[in-house]
């Protein structure tokens, strides 16, 4: 027996409200590019928006000109959605509460993640979207997730609560170590002495 693996998120839908309501918050908010529109295959009375969340992937949303926005977190319970994250540029993030501020959204403020730092706000249907930004860049040939996974063994062995930059900075080194050779017969770090 084989696995189906996953190669990636190929999209997200949502059951919006209105045509407007979503074409205003997902790309005249949040900056996704409204791509294109199609009638829901499925049901054709709703329309189906697309749209690019900035890494070619797609967020869609079924709308409905009968349904109106209600302002009412999402339901919470087993199996449904808790919140969709969003990855932000550093410089977009420290922009982030003076733009939510301008239109008068609330937001939870920025929240230290350890590894990165996230903001929370609800779009005009209730679901918790949060903007997230990672502290650090990944090495060349790797991922976010290969730094996040040795950092999670760094924490581990060192009996710490949760992910710090502290294990980030040292995850980097250790996969650097292991994927770069070198002519030195001695990697250890050094004091550099004057003179």
């Amino acid at each position: 027996m084989q696995k189906l693996q996953s190669q990636g998120v190929h999209h997200i839908t949502l059951v919006g409200a209105g045509r407007q309501t979503s074409i205003d918050f997902w790309e005249g908010v949040l900056g996704m590019p409204f791509i294109f529109e199609q009638p829901n295959l499925d049901k054709p009375s709703e329309s189906h928006l697309y749209f690019d969340p900035g890494d070619g992937r797609l967020i869609t949303i079924f709308t409905d000109e009968t349904r109106t926005a209600v302002q009412r977190r999402t339901p919470t319970d087993p199996g449904c959605v808790h919140h969709i994250a969003f990855a932000v540029s550093r410089v977009t993030f420290l922009q982030a509460v003076a733009r939510l501020d301008e239109r008068a959204i609330k937001h939870s403020g920025v929240k230290d993640r350890g590894f990165m730092d996230s903001i929370y706000f609800e779009d005009p249907l209730g679901l918790l979207i949060e903007l997230a930004s990672y502290r650090f860049e990944p090495p060349a040939g790797f991922t976010h997730a290969d730094v996040l996974m040795e950092a999670h063994k760094l924490r581990v062995t060192r009996g710490d609560y949760n992910i710090a930059e502290v294990h980030l900075a040292d995850a980097i080194q250790a996969l650097v170590e292991r994927a770069r050779a070198t002519l030195s017969a001695d990697r250890r770090p050094k004091i550099h002495t004057e003179g």
